[in-house]
């Protein structure tokens, strides 16, 4: 575990190292043998995130990860492969970038508008597919990642936003801020965030390259060997704390919003109500 001081914003607590350690330990022998039969193992790091999701509320950080065991052992998401979601990725719907943001951040996007399947199970495992995924390839000093959502075309038979509460903390959601092309703030705000030389032009960017399903495809199933060789390893360096970050492109609406979250390897999946649209809030 690293040995900084946390420093907590308004309402959250500041712990010493020796403090966290402590808090750590008192988890360690609440859970017991729990966490030894998932996959990725629960690390010092992983188990402070848990904390600090739970402002060090030990109580509370256990139930969190007692229950992220159980539905990890439960829906096994790290064994989820391309073969098994490629028809859901056909039209681009939810990738991961080619490109990070300008602090290293693993970038995801969604664009609920290209809908293309039915089935709410396939949705659900496509995106905990692209979430694992994008975890994966967190830079190694990286606890967070980037969301951007084009809601260009969306409808309301396109895919549910309720869709992603699960897999955010409340505090996370409630943070959203909706942004739009137009704006002058909102520009500036993806130029301070992205390099607008590799963003794509549907969010505001100059890279004019679109997504292309057969190089993702090639990319995913390297992956998939990569994931593989992680499990197989037995490592715990996979480190799952994002953040939600998206932003409009054309004239829809987007979302913008930078929070830690707790890790999404080992989480609960909590029912969460957010302030949005009312358009949005209909499944």
């Amino acid at each position: 575990m690293s040995s900084k001081k946390v420093r907590g914003s308004a309402g959250e607590k500041t712990l010493s190292p020796e403090e966290q350690e402590a808090k750590i330990n008192e988890i360690r022998k609440l859970i017991g043998p729990a966490t030894s039969k998932v996959p990725v193992p629960c690390s010092d790091d992983i188990i402070s995130r848990y904390l600090r999701a739970r402002n060090w509320n030990t109580k509370k950080a256990t139930k969190m990860l007692k229950d992220t065991v159980k539905w990890r052992m439960e829906h096994k998401p790290e064994k989820i492969r391309w073969e098994d979601i490629a028809q859901e990725a056909e039209t681009g719907k939810i990738y991961r970038a080619n490109y990070h943001d300008k602090q290293g951040r693993t970038v995801l996007v969604m664009r609920p508008g290209f809908q293309n399947t039915n089935s709410t199970k396939g949705q659900i495992k496509y995106l905990v597919y692209c979430i694992e995924n994008a975890l994966m390839n967190l830079n190694p000093d990286q606890e967070e990642m980037v969301w951007l959502i084009d809601f260009q075309g969306w409808t309301m038979s396109s895919i549910s936003m309720r869709m992603v509460r699960p897999f955010l903390e409340t505090k996370t959601y409630q943070k959203v801020k909706f942004v739009y092309s137009n704006d002058a703030v909102s520009q500036k705000k993806m130029e301070e965030l992205f390099d607008m030389d590799t963003l794509e032009s549907s969010f505001g960017g100059r890279n004019s390259t679109g997504f292309n399903y057969e190089t993702y495809a090639k990319q995913m199933m390297e992956d998939d060997k990569k994931m593989d060789n992680f499990i197989n390893s037995g490592c715990s360096s996979l480190h799952f704390q994002p953040s939600f970050m998206a932003s409009e492109a054309s004239d829809g609406g987007g979302i913008a919003s930078s929070h830690e979250n707790p890790p999404v390897s080992c989480k609960d999946v909590p029912k969460i109500e957010a302030d949005m649209p009312k358009e949005m809030q209909k499944g």
